[in-house]
């Protein structure tokens, strides 16, 4: 399963619901663009390596961008950026998801529900 930014982002704020999810997966993966996020978020070096440190002591995985994922992200910004508000980020994350036949798993499901292709599994905190 691939995770979205905000699956960690609960995590941090001590959600225990969500850190639970995460144990229980066995293939835990995050996209590049995720990746990016988390440690744009941090607001120091020490953040920067906790997070790292995270990824690292829970097995992640981060798929990287390719060519199939940027084509198909910027296909999804043209069918759902001015119709929904599909920002880069979350069409880079839909795209990495899709690429590969994986279920994201998020919070945001407005975000994501309008992306016909997309297999989501939603986290209600």
């Amino acid at each position: 399963m691939i995770f979205d930014t905000d699956i960690f982002i609960w995590v941090q704020r001590g959600n225990l619901k969500a850190a639970q999810l995460i144990e229980g997966e066995d293939e835990r993966l995050l996209s590049i663009q995720s990746y990016m996020e988390l440690l744009q978020g941090a607001e120091n070096r020490r953040q920067h390596e906790l997070t790292k440190s995270f990824l690292r002591d829970f097995g992640f995985s981060t798929l990287p961008l390719s060519e199939n994922i940027g084509h198909r992200a910027a296909v999804y910004v043209e069918e759902y950026g001015l119709s929904h508000g599909l920002r880069t980020g979350d069409a880079i994350i839909a795209a990495t998801t899709a690429e590969h036949g994986l279920i994201l798993c998020t919070s945001n499901a407005k975000h994501f529900s309008p992306i016909r292709d997309l297999k989501t599994k939603i986290f209600r905190p």
